[in-house]
């Protein structure tokens, strides 16, 4: 038989081990709570959002994204480094691209112009700025992939191009004159201009056209 010494020191060995148990099973969710490192972010995960600001959600860098101007810039930059290593199919993909961004660019800015003409002239004629010095980075880049069809010795695709930046930039503007003179001595015209002894007094346009409504690759 067992003793009422044993039988009372097994008793309060039992209620002690019970008791840890208990004390173990409410903390341990806690402990491996607290010693859980949260998940890295992934790149495509979606941001959080600010409960004392619900519809708010901070941007993300204008300068990394493609349609920026700083994103044309880069893809001219790449381009530039083509057409020094002679690279010219890197360079004419490079080169349609940004014109393809400047292009899409000038097109919302002058969207964004019409827009706001009559309620806000201040932020109409801010974006319409905006939309006609995206358009002048358009021609430039237009009139740099002409050049580099010129290189290839591929004259048809070269003529268009040029011939889109005269209507744009108007043949009285430094580009403009520009374009028509590759025109000239691609023998696509045959009259000069500006001609020997002309004073250049005419009216120059101030400013790029408008954006193109769609822009097909050449």
């Amino acid at each position: 038989m067992i003793s009422a010494g044993t039988q009372r020191f097994l008793y309060h060995s039992c209620i002690t081990l019970f008791s840890a148990i208990a004390a173990m099973t409410l903390l341990s969710p806690t402990y491996v709570q607290a010693q859980t490192p949260p998940a890295p972010a992934t790149p495509n995960q979606a941001q959080p959002i600010d409960p004392k600001n619900p519809n708010i959600i901070q941007p993300s860098a204008q300068n990394n994204s493609v349609l920026s101007v700083a994103g044309g810039q880069r893809l001219m930059s790449e381009a530039s480094s083509a057409i020094s290593s002679q690279n010219y199919d890197t360079a004419v993909k490079k080169l349609q691209e940004a014109r393809q961004v400047f292009n899409q660019m000038s097109n919302f800015y002058q969207q964004l112009a019409g827009n706001f003409q009559g309620i806000d002239n201040r932020v109409a004629d801010s974006q319409r700025k905006k939309a006609l010095d995206t358009a002048q980075m358009r021609d430039d880049a237009t009139y740099q992939l002409a050049l580099v069809h010129r290189a290839q010795n591929k004259p048809e695709l070269a003529v268009p191009l040029l011939v889109q930046i005269v209507n744009s930039q108007n043949p009285t503007r430094d580009l403009g004159k520009k374009a028509y003179q590759q025109l000239f001595e691609l023998g696509f015209v045959d009259a000069p201009f500006p001609r020997t002894g002309d004073t250049g007094n005419a009216p120059q346009r101030s400013e790029a056209k408008p954006p193109e409504q769609s822009t097909p690759k050449q």
